[in-house]
């Protein structure tokens, strides 16, 4: 109940703010992206190194929101630094936008953990009190961009685990409402992983 409250009251403050939000110019986007591809691949596709997310595809919302919150320090990541110094919120916008008009990449899951994966993203584990993951983030992975909850579908696998484990050592903290810390934290190793196996194939 108190999760669903929570849920609610998140779902309100993004609607609001929101609507204030301008959209971001793909052309000017593309421009300045050219700097992310070396890291995150050929127009965000994620190919050039597995451990860095795939852009391609991504809610515009999410982008502009990881970008501002690398910016002030919300979210930390060394190598994020300077990339974002000297990024203007229209900056991100346009990045935003860019990237979320490029093809979402395919991946292919590990079929060996993809098994357990698929049963905790859509069933969640209820012995140890782990949310279904498909509840914020969609039954096929494609998230909700009006409350920043991330595209999934296809994303790295290496990714996915960092992700969750830096969410369960609380190394990461952007999370609304700690949301994502609260799940992770009930999370073994094996389940991080077999739910990124999962997650990587999904499309």
């Amino acid at each position: 109940m108190k999760f669903k409250i929570l849920f609610s009251l998140m779902m309100l403050s993004v609607f609001v703010s929101g609507a204030s939000q301008a959209a971001g110019n793909v052309e000017a986007g593309k421009t300045k992206a050219q700097v992310c591809f070396s890291c995150h691949g050929m127009n965000g596709d994620g190919n050039t190194n597995p451990p860095w997310p795939a852009l391609a595809g991504q809610h515009a919302s999410y982008i502009a929101k990881q970008l501002a919150d690398f910016k002030s320090g919300a979210r930390v990541e060394p190598l994020m630094i300077a990339q974002v110094a000297s990024l203007s919120e229209e900056d991100m916008a346009d990045l935003g936008a860019f990237f979320a008009s490029q093809k979402v990449k395919t991946g292919k899951a590990d079929e060996a953990r993809a098994e357990l994966g698929g049963q905790i993203y859509r069933g969640g584990n209820k012995a140890s009190g782990v949310a279904a993951c498909m509840a914020c983030h969609g039954p096929t992975g494609a998230g909700n961009p009006a409350a920043k909850f991330p595209l999934l579908s296809g994303q790295n696998t290496p990714y996915i685990v960092k992700a969750l484990n830096d969410f369960r050592s609380g190394a990461r903290k952007n999370d609304a409402g700690s949301m994502m810390r609260g799940v992770a934290a009930k999370m073994t190793d094996k389940e991080i992983e077999a739910v990124a196996a999962f997650i990587s194939g999904m499309h």
